[in-house]
C-alpha cells in the first residue's frame, strides 16, 4: 500500500509553500504568522459580504434544482480579489496595512464556506420547506397520512434559533480525528487541495522555478476548464436533459443507467488527484451496483415493490440504492472508527506501541522512508503546532448537545429530548463515515444521512407528530455530517497553505455564527419575493415534496421499505467489514488491490457518471506515469486543480445567469434513430 499512500499525497513547492528562495527547499524560507494575525477584521468583513453573495446563490439553485456545487474554490479566488484590491486601493491613499498572505486568504475561504454551507445544510429548499402549508396542500388534503395538524411554517424568529442550537455541533465532533483523517490517512479531500493550490498560486514569489511552472499550469487548465464550461452553457437548454451533461457517450441503453461520460473537468481533475485505488473502487461500486444490482431489482418491480412508483419513493427503487448505499458507508465508517478507538487505547496502554496500519497509509520502518521531507515536515508541525485541546472538544460537543437536546423540543414539540439525545451520540459516528467518504471521492452525502434520520426518526415517533419530528431530525442529522466533513475538507486546506488549525477553527465558528444569521435572512428575501414551492413557478422547490412524502413513509416504519431491502442491507454491512478485514490481513502485495469499501459506496446512490470521470482521469494519470513519472508527480496536481477550479469558478456566472433567468440559446439531446 506504499503506492497508494505516495499518489495520495502530492508533493512540490506550489503545495508546500508556495515559493521561496530555491526550488529544493521553499518550505524552509517561509515566515508562517501566529495563529491570531491570521484570522482578522477585515477578513471576516470580507467573508460575510462573500456570505451573503453565496447564500442568495445557493438558496437559487436549493430552490430551483436541488443541486448545489461546491464553491469552496469561487470562495478562495473572490477572498483574494476583494482583499487584495482592498489592500490595493489603500495603499494608494497612503495607508500602510499589513501584508495579505495565504494563511488570511485561506481563513476567509474558511469562513466563507462555513457561512453559505448553511444555506445547504439548513434545508431551506428541502427538510425545512416539506413542514410548510403550501407543500401540506401539493401533497395533497386526501394523501394517506398527510395530516393538516403537521404544519410548521417559515418563520425568521424559529429557523435562526434553530440554526443556532445545531449548527455548531459538527465542528466539535471530529476536530479531535484531524490529524488522523489529514495526516495518517492522508485523504485528498480534492476540493480542499485544489483551492489551497490555488490560494498558494495567488501568493507565490518569484525565485522558485518549478513552482512557477506550476502556477502557469495550473492557471492555463484553469482557463481550459472555464472556457469548455462556458462553451457547455450553450448546448445546456432548459431542464435536465440537454448539453454534454446528458451525452450518451456509452449508448442510450447505458445512459439510462448512469453509465456515460459528462465532460466534467472538476471528477477528470479527481481522478488525477485522487489515488488509483480509490478511482478503480469506484467505479468497480458503479459497475456492481448500476451495472447488476440495480437493473436486477428493477425486474422485480410489481413483486418486491409496486411498479408504478416515482423515481423518489422510498417504497420503490429509490429505497434500495438509499438504504444499500448507507449500509456500505456504515460497515466501512465503524470499521475503520474502532480501529482508531482501539490503535488510541493501545498507544495510550503502552507508549511504546505504534498504530495499526490504516487504510490509506503505509507504515514504513525503514529510515529512509520515514523521512520526512523538509516541506511535509513543515507542513506537520505547523499542523499539530496549534492543537485544539481534546478537553474542548468534548466538553464544548458535550454542552451544546446538552442545549441542543433542552431547546429542540421547544421549537419542534414532536421530537422528544431523548430522541434528540439519542441523535447526538450516533452523529460522531455518522459524521466520521461522511467526512471520510468526502475525502476519498469529494462527495459530501449529508442529505443521505439526513434522509435516514428522517426515517428513523418517523418511525419512531409514529402517527402524532412522526412528520414533523422526521423532518427536524433530518436537520439536525444534516447539519452534523455537513459541517464535520466541511471543516474536514477545511483543514485539508489549511494545512497544504501552512495555516494554524487554530485560526481555521475560530474561523469555521465565525462563519458558522454569520450562516446561522445570513442564510435564514437571504431565504426569507426569496420568501418573501417569491412564489416559493409553486409547481408552475420558477422557485418550485422539487424536493420540499419528495421529504415530506418520506416522511409521511418513514412513520409507517420499516414495514414500509420494499422486499428484501433490509435483508440485502445486512449482507453489504457485513461485506464491507470483511472486505476490510482482508485490507489489513493480507500482504501488503495483495492489500493494495482491493477495493476500498466506502469508495465504493458511492456511485450506489449518486450514479456511475462520476465514477467514469474520474476513472478517466486516474487512466491519464497513469499513462502518464509510466511514460515521465517526475513530471506527472510535478504537474498531476496542478492540473487537477486547474481544472476543479475552472468548473467551481464557474458555478457563479452560472448562478448569476440562472438569477438573471437567461436561459442558454440552444438544447442538445440525442434520442433513438428511427429504423427504416
Amino acid at each position: 500500500m506504499g503506492s497508494v499512500a505516495d499518489e495520495a499525497e502530492i508533493t512540490g513547492p506550489l503545495l508546500a509553500a508556495g515559493g521561496g528562495d530555491g526550488a529544493t527547499t521553499p518550505a524552509v524560507a517561509e515566515r508562517v504568522p501566529p495563529w491570531r494575525e491570521q484570522v482578522t477584521v477585515r477578513g471576516i468583513v470580507v467573508s460575510a459580504i462573500l456570505g451573503v453573495l453565496f447564500c442568495l446563490i445557493t438558496h437559487k439553485l436549493n430552490l430551483t434544482v436541488g443541486v448545489i456545487p461546491s464553491l469552496n474554490v469561487s470562495a478562495g479566488l473572490l477572498g483574494y480579489f476583494l482583499l487584495r484590491s482592498w489592500t490595493a486601493a489603500l495603499e494608494r491613499l497612503g495607508v500602510v496595512t499589513k501584508p495579505f498572505t495565504k494563511q488570511e486568504n485561506t481563513v476567509i475561504q474558511t469562513c466563507v464556506v462555513a457561512c453559505y454551507g448553511l444555506a445547504f445544510s439548513g434545508g431551506f429548499g428541502s427538510y425545512m420547506l416539506a413542514m410548510d402549508q403550501k407543500t401540506y396542500e401539493l401533497i395533497g388534503t386526501d394523501y394517506p397520512g398527510n395530516r393538516a395538524v403537521d404544519v410548521k411554517n417559515p418563520s425568521l424568529g424559529w429557523m435562526i434559533g434553530f440554526m443556532f442550537v445545531v449548527s455548531f455541533l459538527g465542528l466539535f465532533s471530529l476536530v479531535t480525528l484531524r490529524k488522523v483523517m489529514v495526516i495518517d490517512y492522508k485523504l485528498t479531500y480534492p476540493s480542499g487541495t485544489a483551492t489551497a493550490m490555488l490560494i498558494n498560486s495567488f501568493h507565490t514569489t518569484s525565485g522558485a522555478e518549478l513552482a512557477e511552472k506550476q502556477v502557469s499550469c495550473l492557471g492555463k487548465y484553469l482557463s481550459i476548464s472555464f472556457l469548455w464550461n462556458c462553451f457547455k452553457w450553450f448546448f445546456s437548454g432548459v431542464g435536465d436533459s440537454c448539453g454534454f451533461d446528458n451525452f450518451p457517450s456509452l449508448g442510450l441503453a447505458a445512459f439510462k443507467n448512469s453509465f456515460y461520460f459528462d465532460f466534467s473537468p472538476t471528477y477528470i481533475g479527481c481522478g488525477l488527484i485522487c489515488p488509483h485505488i480509490v478511482n478503480c473502487s469506484t467505479l468497480l461500486g458503479a459497475i456492481i451496483s448500476w451495472g447488476f444490482l440495480w437493473p436486477y431489482i428493477s425486474t422485480k418491480a410489481g413483486d418486491w415493490y409496486p411498479a408504478d412508483l416515482g423515481s423518489n419513493d422510498f417504497k420503490g427503487l429509490y429505497g434500495y440504492k438509499v438504504f444499500i448505499s448507507v449500509s456500505v458507508i456504515l460497515g466501512d465508517g465503524l470499521y475503520n472508527l474502532i480501529k482508531i478507538i482501539y490503535a488510541t487505547i493501545k498507544e495510550i496502554m503502552n507508549a511504546r506501541s505504534k498504530e495499526g496500519r490504516l487504510p490509506l497509509v503505509l507504515v514504513q520502518d525503514d529510515d529512509e522512508g520515514s523521512k520526512l521531507s523538509a516541506e511535509e515536515k513543515l507542513r506537520s508541525d505547523t499542523f499539530l503546532k496549534d492543537r485544539i485541546p481534546s478537553w474542548l472538544a468534548g466538553s464544548g460537543y458535550v454542552c451544546l448537545a446538552a442545549i441542543s437536546t433542552a431547546t429542540v423540543p421547544m421549537i419542534f414539540p414532536q421530537v422528544k429530548w431523548y430522541l434528540v439525545l439519542c441523535a447526538y451520540i450516533v452523529a460522531p459516528l455518522l459524521a466520521f463515515c461522511n467526512s471520510y467518504g468526502a475525502g476519498l471521492t469529494d462527495w459530501n452525502l449529508s442529505s443521505t444521512y439526513g434522509k435516514i434520520g428522517l426515517f428513523i426518526f418517523a418511525s419512531l415517533v409514529g402517527q402524532r407528530g412522526g412528520v414533523i419530528a422526521g423532518l427536524a431530525a433530518c436537520g439536525v442529522m444534516m447539519s452534523i455530517v455537513s459541517t464535520a466533513a466541511d471543516l474536514m475538507q477545511d483543514f485539508r486546506t489549511g494545512y497544504l497553505t501552512l495555516s494554524s488549525p487554530r485560526s481555521m477553527f475560530v474561523s469555521q465558528l465565525i462563519g458558522t455564527a454569520l450562516g446561522c444569521v445570513i442564510a435564514p435572512l437571504t431565504f426569507w428575501l426569496y420568501w418573501t419575493a417569491f412564489d416559493i414551492g409553486n409547481p408552475d413557478g420558477m422557485f418550485k422547490a422539487p424536493y420540499a415534496v419528495i421529504f415530506r412524502e418520506m416522511s409521511i413513509l418513514g412513520v409507517k416504519g420499516f414495514s414500509a421499505l420494499p422486499q428484501h431491502c433490509l435483508a440485502i442491507c445486512y449482507g453489504f454491512f457485513a461485506a464491507a467489514i470483511v472486505i476490510n478485514l482482508l485490507r489489513d490481513v493480507t500482504p501488503k502485495s495483495v492489500a493494495k488491490f482491493i477495493p476500498l469499501p466506502m469508495a465504493m459506496a458511492i456511485p450506489f446512490y449518486i450514479g456511475a457518471y462520476f465514477a467514469i470521470d474520474m476513472f478517466v482521469g486516474t487512466f491519464i494519470l497513469f499513462v502518464w506515469e509510466r511514460v515521465n513519472r517526475k513530471e506527472s508527480e510535478d504537474f498531476a496536481g496542478a492540473i487537477a486543480s486547474g481544472l476543479i477550479c475552472g468548473d467551481g469558478i464557474w458555478s457563479v456566472p452560472s448562478a448569476i445567469l440562472s438569477i438573471l433567468r437567461i436561459d442558454p440559446p440552444m438544447c442538445m439531446y440525442f434520442k433513438p434513430s428511427l429504423s427504416s
